[in-house]
């Protein structure tokens, strides 16, 4: 099982008393990312937003700093907003990062989960699903030839040019990001992709049925078992005590998820649901590394097995040291025990 980290490169004003230049955030962010190289976590992502409280918008270009930074760790979008993209320009960025990181890059594709995108580049969000699944065939063809013939409704026609360049790996890892929607799940069965599930509420176990439905599709497709993964994206951070990560994180998360809300009318969050959230059952993987360690395991085990959990910490936008710190237990104490204990099935 890998784990490794998902962050929004999150910048919130009014979260904590410190304010950092967006500078210095990008700073401390390839900071991060070399950290959990160091500590031996499996993989790094960076999300795409187009929104002031994050300085994400262009992943490819912050994960290809940081893979001049580091030797091991996997790199990989989290997820990029492909009915919002080009997937011409997508491919090349991403085969870029691949070539500069000596074949550690991927992506996770979605639908993103905010909507500013769309506007921002001229496209309807009514044509919400219909954009991501022609982009999704392009991308896929293209990633497969170098010269595409293809023609579709919302970009202009390709009559075979060459799309360079091409990836270091044989065939550049694309994962599917989905949220709740079953086709979603279905889709990503029937075309052969590793699944990234979005998990930042309520119970891992109620998301099996629709993991066992791209299981189910997967089957029905015909694609060899095993190439099937499923990954965990989830809220997460680990410190020496729970109460300590619990405290530390509470902040961050009620300031971003009462703005989010104030946009989405819901009410304000609470601090009664979040340590329900981060208790037994509960989707949050926050606390000491022997609790986070359980959870991943007992989630693992709800879900029929998961192959990789991501821990999108940024939320939280916590003190830098505190970041750090909570990178190292993850990758030295958490992630270990959670390995340990999936691989000998203890």
């Amino acid at each position: 099982m890998e784990v490794g980290i998902d962050s929004f490169a999150a910048i919130m004003p009014g979260a904590s008393d410190e304010t950092l230049s967006p500078a210095a955030r990008i700073a401390n962010l390839i900071e991060e990312i070399e950290t959990a190289d160091r500590c031996g976590l499996d993989v790094f992502g960076i999300g795409e937003h187009h929104r002031p409280e994050f300085l994400d918008s262009a992943p490819a270009v912050i994960l290809s700093a940081a893979a001049a930074r580091t030797k091991t760790i996997r790199l990989t979008s989290a997820v990029t907003v492909l009915s919002a993209a080009d997937p011409v320009r997508v491919f090349q960025e991403f085969a870029t990062l691949d070539l500069i990181s000596k074949g550690r890059a991927e992506l996770v594709v979605g639908r993103g989960s905010f909507g500013e995108a769309y506007p921002l580049f001229g496209l309807r969000f009514d044509d919400y699903d219909a954009l991501f699944v022609e982009k999704l065939e392009l991308l896929l063809q293209i990633r497969a030839n170098a010269q595409v013939h293809w023609s579709g409704k919302f970009r202009p026609e390709l009559t075979g040019q060459g799309i360079y360049p091409r990836p270091c790996q044989a065939e550049l890892p694309v994962w599917l990001g989905v949220g709740g929607t079953r086709q979603s799940f279905v889709r990503a069965g029937l075309l052969g992709l590793p699944l990234m599930v979005a998990i930042i509420g309520g119970e891992f176990r109620r998301f099996r049925p629709l993991v066992d439905l791209y299981r189910e599709a997967w089957r029905r497709a015909g694609h060899p078992v095993e190439r099937q993964r499923v990954g965990v994206h989830a809220l997460g951070f680990v410190a020496k005590t729970s109460a300590e990560a619990r405290d530390t994180f509470f902040p961050g998360w009620s300031h971003m998820f009462t703005q989010i809300g104030r946009e989405r009318g819901w009410p304000p969050v609470t601090r009664a649901q979040f340590d329900a959230m981060c208790g037994p059952g509960g989707a949050f993987l926050i606390g000491d590394p022997e609790t986070v360690a359980r959870k991943m395991i007992e989630a693992s085990a709800d879900l029929g097995g998961v192959s990789r959990f991501t821990f999108q910490m940024s939320s939280a936008s916590t003190e830098h040291q505190a970041m750090m710190k909570s990178i190292e237990l993850l990758g030295t104490e958490a992630a270990p025990i959670a390995r340990e204990s999936i691989s000998t099935g203890s």
